[in-house]
């Protein structure tokens, strides 16, 4: 094994080619450590936090949302585990800009910027303004530009508390990208209440996706390295197609010039849990262990508990519940976005800005599969943690399904 010592950051591989230029020869790993891999880029996470040896090369699956194998032993082994260690697959070209940005985390004074001032939108940026502290300034943009100077006038007028608030701003079109967070919102296609329409966020998918590409080669071209938190339906699938369409070149190749798997996220699984906990309170379950995994819609899969106490009857009941607490809302005559964009956006939103455990959609073995994880200064770290072999058939089978439906 060869450690280097590039950047003060501590580069561990098997093979020179692996290891950027600049970097100097050192006996022995310091933190951070650094694992280099090289992997397909299509099918393979890109930049993600590891507690044991053990998790650097296990297959990438619903089975790492669980306690790794048995810990290897050794000197390594013993060192990955009182510091922690980050995975990088440096078939991504900006890899090494991405760990670099990654490893220097802020922890105040973030850069916003806000594509969409739709009800959703203006609903998170509301939200995002009111309790946001950590945030410097939201840049707010949209092609409607009267909504724009509403939001800026209306949010400029809010009271000032006893904790700082986000500034908001007008953002022009060569600037969306000058930011720590591109949180994007904006939708089309959205059918209309009397639509029929059962699966409302797959409805939305073809119209958001096209829109969507004109973003993701946006960032690619800015060699972005902040992250694009994705919000508009369906979440779990355009989030992978933002990471798709960063990542080809003129001729439709891909080429891994993009954004990194980790730099794109989907922000639609906080609703879902939160709508499980209403109906639980409502049918008097407990659910103070529970959990929600999955896509934001049509496979979704809520559990009352992960492994002591799981009840395989009670965690479908409460899954159809949640998935369909949109069109209840919608049949009372009212767009349910409200809660999604507090629960799924604006509340989620702030707990990875604050490095903790919160629901998205994260990239795992070549899907964006919804789950708790936390933003660490190595990567994406996920929440592992005993589930039961039941419930872990059910998220084998819709990782399954994501997988089939986002083959590129």
């Amino acid at each position: 094994m060869i450690f280097q010592n590039w950047n003060n950051i501590c580069l561990c591989g098997e093979e020179e080619t692996l290891f950027p230029a600049g970097g100097k020869r050192v006996d022995e790993p310091f933190a951070p450590l650094v694992f280099l891999v090289r992997r397909d880029g299509l099918t393979s996470r890109g930049l993600y936090a590891v507690t044991s040896l053990a998790e650097v090369n296990e297959p990438e699956g619903v089975a790492c949302l669980t306690p790794a194998a048995a810990p290897e032993t050794g000197p390594l082994a013993d060192f990955v585990a009182r510091h922690g260690a980050a995975v990088l697959n440096t078939a991504f070209s900006n890899a090494f800009a991405v760990l670099q940005r990654f490893v220097q985390p802020k922890t105040s004074g973030f850069r916003v910027t806000l594509v969409g001032l739709g009800d959703v939108g203006g609903t998170v940026l509301t939200g995002l303004k009111l309790l946001g502290q950590e945030i410097d300034s939201i840049a707010i943009y949209d092609p409607r530009q009267d909504m724009c100077r509403r939001y800026e006038m209306e949010l400029g007028q809010v009271l000032e508390q006893d904790r700082p608030m986000p500034q908001i701003t007008i953002c022009r079109e060569e600037d969306l990208f000058r930011c720590d967070l591109l949180v994007f919102t904006a939708s089309r296609g959205v059918p209309g209440l009397d639509s029929g329409v059962q699966d409302v966020r797959m409805a939305q998918l073809e119209a958001n996706r096209t829109m969507l590409a004109a973003y993701a080669k946006r960032a690619r071209q800015e060699h972005f390295t902040g992250l694009f938190c994705q919000v508009s339906d369906p979440v779990d699938h355009l989030a992978r197609g933002v990471f798709l369409d960063s990542n080809r070149d003129e001729h439709g190749v891909y080429d891994f010039a993009g954004l990194l798997p980790e730099q794109v996220q989907g922000f639609g699984l906080g609703v879902m849990a939160a709508r499980a906990a209403y109906y639980a309170r409502q049918e008097h379950v407990e659910f103070s262990q529970g959990r929600a995994y999955g896509p934001h819609g049509q496979g979704l899969v809520v559990a009352n508990a992960p492994a002591v106490g799981y009840n395989d009857a009670v965690s479908r009941h409460l899954t159809e519940l949640a998935r369909t607490a949109n069109l209840q809302v919608r049949a009372l005559g009212f767009k349910p976005y409200i809660a999604p964009g507090l629960s799924s956006a604006t509340i989620s939103l702030l707990q990875l800005l604050r490095g903790e455990m919160h629901y998205g959609a994260v990239p795992l073995g070549g899907v964006y599969f919804g789950c708790r994880s936390r933003m660490t200064r190595l990567g994406l770290q996920l929440f592992r943690e005993p589930i039961t072999p039941e419930l872990l058939a059910r998220l084998e089978e819709t990782y399954r399904e994501l997988k089939e439906a986002d083959r590129p």
